[in-house]
């Protein structure tokens, strides 16, 4: 039987109507964007919400992709469908330098190249996700029983980097799922499953916050410590980190059925409702000092909509699951209100006033992932169920 998880109020009037309504217009907003986008995979937003574009190994360089195919899955619109196969020559290239794929293959090849299969049967899409699936198998630590995050060329240097863990790779263990499903090998399963506990036990804290990663030794495997990298400080709750978290074991549990992690994507979502500004647009970090600056993040935003309403369609109990189904149709009515740029035909993305990485100075952008999720979010919010992931 399902543990139950009570939220609380959403804490002003919520338009239902209007936002399950709004998926059409973004829908439109994403076609009128085809021909300024052309072949290119899209990063950051500018100051006049025009797109900086990838170069090769970009971990966002799929999100865009992800749209088109999304947007062909509910129209059966062709140019959807070409401009999303127009990238897969880059896909392709990726898949020949392994030395800079790192545990972000979930995201480049489930909205890549798993979706081009699922929606056309394409066989060279499949084997080419297999072989990424396979890159992000060998990354798997049976010792310790994580994911390695990053390579040793990061910038925080490999006595690091190789014994981490980051909370994202909750999203990216769909890969492995998949692969268990189309090849009929336990063994991308068991890893990806292995590792949602892995970081259940020790990315999660005790009051339902998390870590952005975990430090693992990288020799004998011991856990030695949480941190992280684009929050705050070490001891705060990085907004994005949350919601990959909600969305990720939200995941976790449609493809095992284990419900501690239906559970604990409940508890995750109640801990980052309980943060979030009536305005429904989650500050970066969840721990903020009130002196700092409130960037807001509209792409934790959109993620965390799409966990809820995830979570709304796997509770069993109708009264429970309405009040994550309200939470999620909230958050959306927020970047409705106060993010979306689908009436701006200059604007090439949907949602501006993301946060990308404060530290650095990134914090104001049209964001792709957040574009991505906010399209999920709302077709989630309009019944669909079959996603790439």
């Amino acid at each position: 039987m399902q543990e139950s998880v009570t939220l609380r109020p959403v804490p002003a009037p919520l338009d239902e109507k209007r936002v399950i309504g709004h998926l059409e217009h973004v829908v439109d907003a994403i076609k009128r964007n085809i021909p300024k986008i052309g072949e290119r995979n899209p990063k950051i937003g500018t100051e006049k919400n025009q797109w900086e574009y990838c170069g090769q190994f970009d971990w966002v360089s799929s999100f865009w992709t992800g749209e088109l195919w999304l947007c062909y899955q509910m129209t059966a619109d062709q140019q959807f469908k070409n401009s999303a196969k127009l990238r897969k020559s880059y896909f392709a290239d990726m898949l020949l330098d392994p030395f800079w794929l790192d545990h972000d293959l979930g995201f480049q090849y489930s909205l890549s190249c798993v979706a081009d299969y699922k929606l056309t049967g394409d066989e060279e899409s499949k084997m080419m996700a297999i072989r990424a699936a396979d890159h992000l198998l060998h990354r798997f630590r049976k010792i310790g029983g994580y994911i390695v995050a990053w390579n040793d060329t990061h910038p925080l240097g490999p006595e690091i980097t190789q014994g981490k863990s980051i909370i994202d790779s909750l999203q990216n263990t769909a890969l492995l799922f998949w692969a268990s499903e189309v090849t009929g090998s336990p063994v991308y399963a068991e890893a990806a499953k292995r590792h949602s506990e892995t970081l259940a036990k020790y990315i999660v804290r005790d009051d339902f916050s998390t870590f952005h990663s975990f430090n693992f030794d990288p020799v004998t495997q011991q856990p030695i410590k949480g941190e992280t990298f684009q929050g705050y400080a070490d001891d705060s709750c990085w907004a994005r980190g949350q919601s990959w978290a909600v969305h990720g074991f939200a995941q976790t549990y449609l493809y095992t059925g284990d419900e501690t992690f239906l559970t604990l994507a409940k508890k995750l979502a109640q801990h980052a409702v309980e943060q979030i500004t009536d305005d429904g647009v989650p500050v970066w970090d969840y721990r903020l000092p009130k002196t700092e600056i409130q960037y807001k993040d509209s792409s934790a935003g959109a993620i965390t909509a799409a966990g809820l309403l995830l979570i709304a369609q796997c509770i069993d109990d109708e009264e429970e699951a309405k009040p994550f189904r309200d939470w999620g149709l909230y958050l959306l009515q927020g970047l409705m209100d106060t993010c979306d740029l689908t009436n701006d035909e200059q604007a090439q993305g949907l949602l501006a006033h993301g946060a990308s990485f404060v530290k650095v100075g990134l914090c104001d952008n049209m964001l792709p992932y957040g574009d991505y999720y906010y399209l999920e979010a709302l077709m989630r919010a309009n019944g669909y169920q079959k996603f790439f992931w």
